[in-house]
């Protein structure tokens, strides 16, 4: 019976192959076309005229585009088929983009197109006109694999059926260091929230494993093949918990041939800066929280530390003093007209009325505000004060002004505590001695300085020609719009004004601080939103704190509500240990229903040497699992389980990025999933924080296939 199965197997995969075949003869096809139309374009900037130039970067961008998009959907570019009750029609091959023939009929459906939705909605309760769903597993161009669901047994009698069908062939399938589309493998109520009208805001929770991350993404991709001009021109932003998280998901998008998606972890929100760890979680809360933004807003308000605090000049017959009450009434009322950097034209001027003021001598009011202006400009003395007195601030540059106690204390006092004052002080000075060491927490901060700040005021002077010393005979343009899209890295630089993206998508958003929720809300103001997250899974311990800084983030745009049920990830063992250990601690879990069982058990492990039984068990898993382990330790025994391990035989696993064996703290398992996953002294993770029952909850719920937890008997 198994060779028979076998042999049918291997039938369909050779009839699948040869239409694979065709496919691929025709992407080659359109990627030549595209090759082609990106040389006419060059050919048209030779015309020797604007016009020419305006046409070649319009055909040359457009054929990079789509060049792209060819180029990134090569890997299983055909995965689906759909047999239909109309014994008419052919049957209908879904593919991660579309493609036509060399006739313009419809040789590949994108998955993203209306007329695809079928693949994922119909069932075996409601097959919807549906026979057969197929699923083709590829390497490149080679069918490896197909996978079938019958829908409807009765129209489809005649029909070969092969496989344990798509989904449990995919879910048991070994892991690597990358999240995977699951394009082939969608479910109705996934694809629901995929297709999920546009407009407001999507908010997707369930428990673990439902597959909440790839769906938001998958949802990123049909949002752009929706509405193509909006979101690429505008921008789709994506904010995940951590830069590992980030590699986890990098390689989902451009599998669905979505390259124009800017993907930053929570630390690299702010253009410019990049938040190197986290604090500790005692000033991490503090940082968070929402009465920080009156701090940073009183910091930009101060006098800079150390600048003048009088300004003496003789004129004619007159001393002329700005001492510390003239210049605190001008500070303050600047301040009240605008932001600080805003206000950088207004400062001279500002001084001179000042000083005109005490000018009483004859012989100066004879000759006139006007003259006293000019003398007062003119002079280097006065420019030097300017600049000192109010010179242009960065954020970086105020936050450091933190660091001295005492200034802390004066622009915290009634908001923070003096427990909370001597943690900051702490946490700023111990940054001292590594030049830029931000801590992710910080990140927030800094984006609502540069917010208080303002920005810089932009010249008008029309006069001033900014590219007069460019201007030669040799001067040539050189770039195309596809070169600069194509070539360009992250953005830097971006004016707070201008900082804001045409779509937000949030993943982890339960572990979303107050204070990045306004950095968060800065970069939407006009955007359509994805919001994923578990409530369970809560790294931040003032909910409701953190609930009304998002409802001020997102305004009163539309919401629309999706909530998974399936947990694909966990086997069913592994789950219920999970769930047992949330209802015993007491968190309100969000428990899904696991639809795998693998017979394994998790086990509890309790050693004499710590070291040792660590090593053991590591080895144990990676001997006994295919894919990827990790050991989930508390934060202050990282780099001690890492030496461990890399002075064992396990350390040609844990190398590089890409290792299979990876040492994560909890807080970096977010999102992410593993075939095998160590859980090392669990009593110390839930000790590191107050919400430390939550973040062993995520630990425990990483695994698809074993887990296993060690600890000192």
């Amino acid at each position: 019976m198994t060779e028979v199965r076998g042999a049918l197997a291997q039938r369909e995969i050779a009839l699948e192959q040869e239409f694979v075949d065709q496919v691929y003869v025709q992407l080659e096809r359109a990627a030549k076309q595209t090759e082609a139309l990106a040389r006419e374009g060059h050919g048209r900037g030779r015309l020797g005229h604007e016009g020419g130039l305006v046409e070649r970067d319009a055909m040359v961008f457009q054929a990079a585009k789509r060049l792209a998009t060819l180029n990134a959907a090569h890997e299983g570019l055909v995965f689906g088929r759909l047999d239909l009750v109309d014994s008419a029609s052919a049957p209908r091959y879904i593919g991660r983009i579309g493609l036509r023939d060399e006739h313009r009929d419809s040789l590949l459906v994108d998955w993203r197109a209306p007329v695809a939705a079928l693949f994922y909605q119909a069932t075996a309760a409601e097959p919807q006109g549906v026979v057969r769903r197929r699923v083709l597993r590829s390497t490149g161009p080679k069918v490896i694999a197909v996978e079938d669901d019958l829908l409807d047994a009765d129209a489809g009698a005649d029909l070969p059926v092969v496989g344990e069908g798509a989904l449990m062939a995919s879910l048991s399938r070994a892991r690597d260091r990358s999240m995977h589309s699951i394009v082939a493998t969608i479910q109705a109520e996934q694809d629901e929230a995929i297709r999920a009208p546009s407009r407001g805001v999507v908010s997707i929770t369930g428990g673990p494993g439902t597959g909440k991350t790839v769906v938001a993404l998958h949802r990123a991709a049909y949002l752009l093949y929706t509405d193509r001009h909006r979101y690429q021109s505008g921008g789709v932003l994506i904010v995940g918990p951590s830069g590992v998280f980030m590699r986890y998901i990098e390689r989902v998008l451009p599998s669905l041939g979505e390259t124009a998606v800017g993907l930053r972890s929570i630390g690299e929100v702010v253009d410019g800066i990049t938040g190197v760890h986290h604090d500790d979680p005692p000033v991490a809360d503090v940082k968070g929280a929402a009465r920080m933004a009156e701090v940073m807003r009183r910091a930009a308000r101060q006098a800079v530390p150390g600048s003048p605090r009088e300004f003496r000049v003789f004129y004619r017959d007159d001393t002329i003093v700005l001492g510390s009450r003239e210049l605190s009434g001008l500070r303050r009322r600047l301040l009240s007209q605008g932001r600080r950097n805003r206000q950088l034209p207004r400062v001279a001027r500002g001084l001179v009325d000042l000083m005109w003021r005490q000018v009483r001598g004859e012989r100066a009011l004879d000759r006139g505000k006007g003259e006293f202006t000019d003398v007062i400009l003119g002079r280097a003395d006065f420019a030097e004060f300017v600049r000192d007195w109010w010179p242009p601030l960065d954020a970086t540059e105020v936050l450091g002004w933190l660091r001295d106690p005492d200034f802390l204390a004066r622009v915290a006092e009634g908001v923070l505590s003096q427990q909370d004052v001597a943690l900051l002080s702490k946490s700023w000075a111990a940054a001292i001695s590594t030049e830029g060491s931000w801590s992710i927490e910080d990140v927030p901060l800094l984006d609502e300085l540069r917010y208080q700040l303002g920005d810089l005021p932009v010249s008008t002077d029309h006069d001033e020609d900014p590219l007069a010393d460019l201007v030669d005979d040799t001067l040539r343009e050189l770039t195309t719009v596809s070169d600069r899209e194509y070539s360009k890295g992250p953005r830097t630089a971006l004016r707070t004004e201008d900082d804001a993206y045409a779509h937000v998508l949030v993943d982890e958003a339960q572990d979303i601080t107050p204070m990045q929720w306004r950095m968060l809300g800065r970069r939407g103001r006009a955007a359509t939103w994805t919001v994923v997250g578990d409530s369970a899974q809560s790294s931040w311990p003032v909910p409701a704190e953190s609930t009304r800084a998002r409802d001020e983030a997102l305004r009163d745009k539309p919401r629309h509500e999706f909530h998974l049920s399936t947990n694909y990830r966990n086997s069913k063992e592994i789950y219920d240990f999970a769930a047992a250990y949330a209802d015993r601690v007491g968190l309100d879990a969000d428990l899904p229903r696991a639809v795998r069982s693998t017979g394994v058990e998790p086990s509890q492990r309790r050693v004499d040497d710590l070291e040792e039984g660590v090593r053991q068990v590591v080895r144990e898993l990676a001997d006994a699992l295919e894919g990827t382990v990790a050991v989930v330790v508390p934060s202050s025994r990282r780099a001690q389980v890492r030496d461990w391990l890399a002075s064992s035989d396990l350390a040609a696993d844990t190398r590089g990025d890409d290792a299979r064996v990876a040492v994560l703290t909890g807080l970096d398992t977010k999102g992410l999933e593993f075939d095998g996953i160590v859980v090392v002294e669990p009593r110390e993770i839930e000790a590191e924080s107050v919400t430390g029952h939550a973040t062993l909850y995520v630990a425990l719920t990483r695994a698809t296939q074993q887990m296993t937890t060690v600890s000192v008997r």
